[in-house]
C-alpha cells in the first residue's frame, strides 16, 4: 500500500490532494460527499458506488470520478475490494468543472482505466524520492484530470486579480495558523470582504468554501501526526491542528476520509 496526503500550500496549478494505490476499501459513507473531485478506481474484487440514488458496479481497472460535495458512498461487493484513488486540488482547481462539463460523476471503463493506473503508479514513485518534483507531479495530476475531459487547456486562473487579492492572502493565512481558532468571518476581514463572497470567491477557484478548506487541511495535517506519532492521544492530535472539542474532530475526520481516526492508524 502506498499512500500520499498533501503536507504543503496549494501553488501549484494542479497537485493531488491525496494519492493511492492498493488500498482495502470498505464501506464508506458521505451523505454530505466530498469537499474536492475525487476519483476511486478497482485493482482487485469489485465494489458498488451509490450516488444520487444510481447504483455503479465497478470491476477491475473501472472506475469514477465525483464532483465536490455529490452525497455518496461505498460498498464492498467482494470478499476483499483492493482500490485505488486520487484527489484533486490546484491554483487551477477551480476549472476542473468546466473540464469535466459540470458532470456530478463520469465512469472510466477498463481500457481507459489501465492507462489511469499506470499515471497513479508513476506518481507515487515520484512522491517517495527525497526530493519530489511538483512541477512533474502538477503535469502528472493534470495528465490524469484530462482523462475525465475533451478540453485541451484551462484558463490561467492564477493569474485572476481576484484569486490573488482575495484567496492567496486567506489561504496563506490558513495554512500558517491552521492550530489557532479561524473563523470565517475573521479571514474575510483580513482582506475586508464579507463571509459569504469570500467563500463564493473560494467555491469558484478551488471547489470549496472557506470553511471546507480550513476543515481538509486540518485533516490533511491530523492524518500526519496518526502516521508520524503513532503513541500521540488523539485529542491531543485534535487540539494540534485546531479542534477544541476531540469529538468534533473525530465526527469531521470521518466525515471526510470515511473512517475514524484511530481506524485510520490501525491500516500502517
Amino acid at each position: 500500500m502506498s499512500i500520499y496526503f498533501r503536507n504543503t500550500p496549494v501553488s501549484a496549478p494542479f497537485i493531488f490532494e491525496s494519492l493511492g494505490n492498493h488500498w482495502k476499501q470498505d464501506t464508506v459513507l458521505r451523505p454530505g460527499g466530498y469537499p474536492y473531485y475525487h476519483y476511486l478506481q478497482t485493482e482487485k474484487g469489485c465494489g458498488r458506488i451509490e450516488v444520487h440514488g444510481e447504483n455503479y458496479s465497478l470491476g477491475a481497472n473501472e472506475g469514477i470520478l465525483i464532483a465536490p460535495n455529490v452525497p455518496h458512498s461505498y460498498h464492498r461487493d467482494s470478499t476483499t475490494w483492493i482500490t485505488m484513488f486520487a484527489t484533486f486540488t490546484g491554483t487551477l482547481a477551480g476549472s476542473i468543472p468546466s473540464m469535466t462539463e459540470n458532470h456530478d460523476v463520469i465512469l472510466i471503463e477498463k481500457e481507459q482505466g489501465a492507462h489511469i493506473q499506470k499515471l497513479i503508479s508513476n506518481a507515487l514513485r515520484k512522491y517517495h524520492q527525497p526530493s519530489p518534483d511538483l512541477k512533474s507531479l502538477s503535469s502528472d495530476c493534470y495528465s490524469l484530470l484530462l482523462n475525465f475531459s475533451d478540453c485541451a487547456a484551462s484558463p490561467k486562473i492564477q493569474e485572476n486579480p481576484l484569486y490573488q487579492r482575495y484567496v492567496v492572502p486567506v489561504i496563506k493565512e490558513i495554512e500558517t495558523n491552521y492550530q489557532l481558532e479561524l473563523t470565517a468571518a475573521e479571514l474575510s476581514q483580513s482582506v475586508f470582504v464579507s463571509p459569504q463572497y469570500l467563500s463564493r470567491i473560494f467555491r469558484r477557484f478551488l471547489g470549496c468554501s472557506v470553511y471546507e478548506y480550513v476543515t481538509m487541511y486540518r485533516i490533511s495535517r491530523a492524518r500526519e501526526l496518526l502516521l508520524s506519532n503513532p503513541h500521540m492521544k488523539i485529542q491531543d492530535i485534535a487540539g494540534a491542528v485546531g479542534f477544541s472539542d476531540a469529538s468534533h474532530f473525530i465526527a469531521m475526520f470521518r466525515k471526510i476520509t470515511g473512517i475514524t481516526p484511530l481506524d485510520f492508524r490501525k491500516m500502517y
